[in-house]
Parts: C-alpha cells; structure tokens; sequence
C-alpha cells in the first residue's frame, strides 16, 4: 500500500492542476493563432456539421408536413380577419397519411421523404415577426431583421471551426440575391472569415445552363487564367506582408484580420474546391438517386448532391436554396411541380448521408421564412402566415 502524504498529494494535485491548465491555455493559443481551427464544444455534440434546405418563398404547411384534418371539414366556411381576400378555409387538395413506425403524418406530395418518417423531427411551433418575405428571410438566417447580425452559418462556423482549411467552413449554394442578399450568410460583427462563400452552380442555376460546367459548381476568380499557382503565391507573400505591416499599426481592426485570413483561404481553395464541386466522378446510381438527369429534378438533385460532397470533405454549413415557394395562386399546380423536384433529391441525400454513417452527425434543416394561411387568397392560393408554421430536422 503506497502512503501519501498530505503535502504530497496537494504538491501532486497542484502538478496535476497546473498542466490541465497548461493543455487548455496552450490549445487556447492555438486556437488564437488560427481561427479556423476545430473547437472544443462545451458539452459533447451530436452534430458536427449542417445542412440547410432552405425553401425561399415560404412553403404552405398546411400542405406539406402539418396535417388539419379539421380544415377538411370546415372546408368553403368563413374565417375571421381574413385580410380581406375572401375569407374562406380552403382544404389542401392533397390527401395526407400515416408513415413509418412513428406514424408520421405527411402529404403525398414528398411521397420520397415520407419514407425517411422515422428520421423526422417535425417542428409545428416555428413563428416570425412579420408576413413580409425580405424582413422574415433574414430574421431566418440572423435572428433579426432590424439591425446586422451574424447569419446562422457564420455562427456554426465560428463555433465549431473547420475540418478542412482548403476549404471555406461554410458555403452557400445559389444563395438569392434579394430578401437581404449577402447578409444571409454574412458574418457581420464576426471576423470576415466566418462568413460564407457563395457558390453559383453550372447547371441551371446562376453559373448557366449546360455544357462543360453541367457537372459542376463554381466560384467566382476561383483560378486565375493569367497566373501560375507559383507567381500567384508571391504576389500574395508581398501583398500580405503588407497586411501584416497594417495589423502591426492597427491591431484591433478586425478587417484587415479577415483580409489576411481571407487570401489565404482563396488561394488553397484553387486546388481543392473545384475537385470538390466537380460531380463528374459519381456513379450512375448515385446521380440517380438524387433525381439528377431526371426533369425538374436535376437542378436541386446537383446541388444537394453538392451539399454532401462539400460536408463530406470538411465543410461545417452549407445551405442549399430552392426559390419559388411564394404561391399566392395556382396553389395545386404551382405547389406540386415545386415539391416533385425537390422531394426526390432531399430523399436521395438522406438516404446518402445515413447510408454513408453521415447522418448520425449531421443536421439537416428544412423550411422557409413563413407559412401559409388556411384560408383562401383569392380561390385558388394561400396568402403568408407567419404567426404557425412548420420546419423539420433530420
């Protein structure tokens, strides 16, 4: 039996104490030195990266994943404070029904997703300030809408770090250009680093229609066509040693720290982003499984397969925009071509992502920026909502 003593065991203590408080300051420092950096978390965390499918325009919830069998029956009835666009309460003109052992209830129109129930969390208490969709898109993406704050990308990023320093921590995938614009993925009062890159893809999106880029996404000034990988590096050595010589006489601007941190950034991303973004290498069944090459799939199933190529290979946040969701007429068409191209790719990248063992760790988000009304605008249409509607999680 070993005996120790009293002074022995605090001077023992106090050793013991003092490197656990040498491994937290040095990792701090570390951390310091680079803000890209993986972070510890306070608590173990299930999710290590996210996945944002956002539906800009705001999707009818009422038609989708939140289930009335109530309005069914009050079906053509008046409702009160109806703002004046007829009043009456209009059924979906979808049948909804039971899935998975959880016994989910969810429209026919995402018959795909509907067979991923189990792995659902359906969130029926989301709410916004106002009905208006520029003002309730950016209190999505930033909590608020009246002054600047960082976008819900930027945060995780800031939070947990980056798995892949040749890559941005976060990016965004066809991101719109109106409802706030840039400050959807902004980094506001955050450094500059932590804000996301906008990705405009080559096929159907903003990049363009077909042709050499169809299978693939792209950056803008991603490579420089005049300038070698080697003279690019000195020109940027003497640039950022300018920099430097700037942050020395002013330590505390936080732009010139982003600036630094952002050419370096875009200088390593030459080499890996666009192999990344390139889907050119995936099977047939897996474009398959995405819908892609199938019509009015395509489109999202790229980018959602995009989605899972940028988060397999580091990337902490991506969001993947599908635009259109504003359906104030026309409800049965407009609604259901807007759900048979997407519910196919969404299904496809679960299905990946868990079969993949990607899921466990990832957070898959989906919604827009309200809902819709249960009452008819006009006779064929649902006015905003925002006081219920419905996201779900993955």
């Amino acid at each position: 039996m070993i005996s120790l003593s009293r002074r022995l065991m605090l001077k023992s203590a106090a050793a013991g104490f003092g490197y656990l408080a040498f491994a937290g300051l040095s990792t701090w420092a570390a951390e310091k030195d680079n803000p890209l950096a993986p972070k510890r978390t306070h608590f173990p965390a299930r999710a290590k990266r996210v996945i944002f499918l956002c539906m800009e325009g705001a999707p009818s919830h009422v038609d989708t994943f939140d289930y009335k069998p109530k309005l069914a029956e009050d079906n053509g009835k008046p409702m009160r404070g109806a703002r004046g666009f007829g009043g009456k309460l209009l059924a979906s003109p979808w049948k909804f029904s039971q899935h998975g052992q959880s016994g989910l209830w969810i429209s026919e129109l995402f018959p795909e997703v509907a067979r991923h129930a189990d792995d659902l969390c359906l969130l029926r208490g989301m709410h916004t300030d106002v009905p208006a969709h520029a003002q309730a898109f950016l209190q999505m993406h930033t909590g608020i809408f009246q002054f600047k704050r960082p976008s819900l990308g930027a945060w995780t990023f800031y939070g947990l770090g980056t798995e892949n320093e040749n890559l941005p921590g976060f990016v965004s995938i066809n991101p719109p250009l109106q409802n706030g614009g840039p400050a959807n993925y902004g980094s506001a009062f955050l450094p500059a680093v932590f804000q996301g890159t906008p990705i405009r893809l080559g096929f159907g999106g903003f990049g363009g229609g077909g042709g050499p880029g169809a299978n693939q996404g792209s950056v803008s000034n991603i490579r420089n066509p005049r300038q070698s990988s080697e003279s690019q590096r000195i020109q940027l050595d003497y640039l950022q040693a300018l920099n430097r010589e700037a942050l020395e006489r002013d330590p505390n601007n936080p732009g010139i720290e982003g600036a630094i941190e952002s050419f370096e950034l875009a200088f390593r991303m030459q080499k890996d982003l666009p192999k990344v973004a390139d889907l050119a290498n995936e099977s047939a069944a897996t474009k398959e499984l995405y819908g892609i090459g199938g019509q009015g799939t395509d489109n999202f199933g790229k980018q959602c397969l995009l989605a899972r190529r940028l988060i397999e290979a580091g990337v902490r946040f991506v969001e993947v925009t599908s635009g259109q969701w504003d359906h104030h007429r026309d409800l049965k068409n407009a609604l259901g071509s807007k759900a048979a191209s997407v519910d196919r790719p969404i299904a496809g990248l679960l299905k990946d992502l868990k079969g993949r063992g990607l899921l466990k760790d990832t957070l898959v988000l989906w919604g827009g920026e309200f809902g819709r009304t249960p009452y008819a605008q006009g006779t064929d249409g649902r006015d905003h909502n925002h006081r219920g509607f419905t996201m779900w999680m993955a």
